[in-house]
Order: structure tokens, then C-alpha cells, then sequence
């Protein structure tokens, strides 16, 4: 499983984050998961909670915000969103379509105090 290994450098990154802005505590974490990331989202909130424990996240609110998969596709320039994997323009139907985002993990913002 590794949420674990994820949820343990996110917390690393906090602890960075809030040390160069001197802050004391992390009050909320906010994520953005591409639902091609290979993240199980249940997994990870369960990961956080467990080991966010006696660090300075210990009474943050973690935030998922699921990131569709935003494709564009070669033939048309087409841009667009799908929930689900499908390669495929929906437009034209071509088949050469490039990946824009969806398929990472970012932190994206923290509120400190």
C-alpha cells in the first residue's frame, strides 16, 4: 500500500512548508489527486489520519479535490474532461489524444497558523 509512503513525504512537505513560514501548526491540507494517479482516495485519508498523529498536521482537515483526466486530442485540438478512462476524442474519435493533467498528486495549498 503506498499511501503510506505518500502521506508520509506529504507530511514531510508540510513540516517544511510550515517551518519556512513560521508557523506552528497546520490547520488544513489541500491535495489535488488525478483520478489516473494510482491513488486509492479512501486509503490515503485513512493513511493521513493515522499518521498525521504527533506531527504538526496533527489537527488538520485533509482536503481531496479528484482531478479529472483532461485529455487533448492531436486531430482536432479538442480539450476536454473525462470521470472514467477513455482515450478517445469524444469529438472526432480519433484515438491521438495527449494526457493535460489527471495522472498526478499535488499539494496545493496549506493554511497555517
Amino acid at each position: 500500500m503506498h499511501e503510506y509512503s505518500v502521506v508520509q513525504a506529504l507530511l514531510n512537505q508540510c513540516e517544511e512548508h510550515a517551518e519556512q513560514n513560521n508557523a506552528t501548526k497546520v490547520t488544513k491540507v489541500i491535495c489535488k489527486i488525478g483520478v489516473m494517479s494510482g491513488i486509492e482516495t479512501h486509503l490515503l485519508q485513512t493513511a493521513f489520519d493515522t499518521f498525521k498523529e504527533g506531527t504538526i498536521c496533527e489537527d488538520a482537515e485533509f482536503v481531496q479535490n479528484i482531478q479529472k483526466l483532461k485529455l487533448e486530442c492531436k486531430e482536432c485540438t479538442n480539450v476536454f474532461e473525462v470521470d472514467e478512462v477513455r482515450y478517445y476524442c469524444h469529438k472526432c474519435e480519433s484515438l491521438r489524444v495527449k494526457v493535460l493533467d489527471g495522472e498526478d498528486m499535488y499539494l496545493m495549498s496549506l493554511e497555517m497558523t
